[in-house]
This record gives C-alpha cells, sequence and structure tokens, in this order.
C-alpha cells in the first residue's frame, strides 16, 4: 500500500509538478543480510487517484538497518528518511460508486 507525503516539488519534462504520493516493495531479499527495495513518487490527481509517476529508483538495506527492520513501518521509515520524505499517512484512493 502507498503512502502519503508532504507535497514536493519534482521538475519533470521542463514542468513543476507536486508529488504527493510514495510507493514501494522489496524486489530482492536476501535473509539475515540485506534488502534491495523499489520505490517510485507520483503525483495526486484532482479526483484523489494515482497520477502520473514523476521519480523512480532503488534502495538497499543492510548491515545494523536490516537487523532492525522488523515491521513493515521501520522500512517505510528508511525509505522515506534516505529520500528526505515525510510520510504523512496511508494513501487510500477513492471507490468509485457502482450503478446497481
Amino acid at each position: 500500500m502507498a503512502k502519503t507525503i508532504t507535497p514536493i516539488n519534482v521538475w519533470v519534462n521542463g514542468q513543476n509538478k507536486q508529488a504527493k504520493i510514495l510507493d514501494s516493495y522489496v524486489t530482492r531479499l536476501t535473509l539475515n543480510q540485506s534488502a534491495r527495495f523499489y520505490w517510485a513518487i507520483f503525483v495526486e490527481n484532482t479526483d484523489g487517484t494515482q497520477g502520473e509517476q514523476v521519480a523512480e529508483g532503488n534502495l538497499s538495506m543492510e548491515g545494523v538497518d536490516y537487523q532492525s527492520w522488523e515491521q513493515d513501518t521501520y522500512a517505510w521509515d528508511y525509505i522515506s528518511s534516505k529520500l528526505n520524505l515525510t510520510i504523512t499517512g496511508e494513501f487510500v484512493p477513492p471507490v468509485q460508486e457502482q450503478n446497481p
């Protein structure tokens, strides 16, 4: 599940975009050694849905950082600190109403 972040400005193709969403997941895990995470930052559309991706990358967690990882919140905090972002909550996209 993605997280909301304090909005940041990201320069993309000659335009300044305001990003508000961070998503991440593990791409490689070596038990008792390290983890590698893919992360991406997105704008939020006016209807509250996840919009355009404006940045992405990979981060590794090793050593004492990896040994301290017991809950997902720790991994989110690690990723956000490495990216100099502040997590503000869970990103919960709006639910589309369906006609019966």
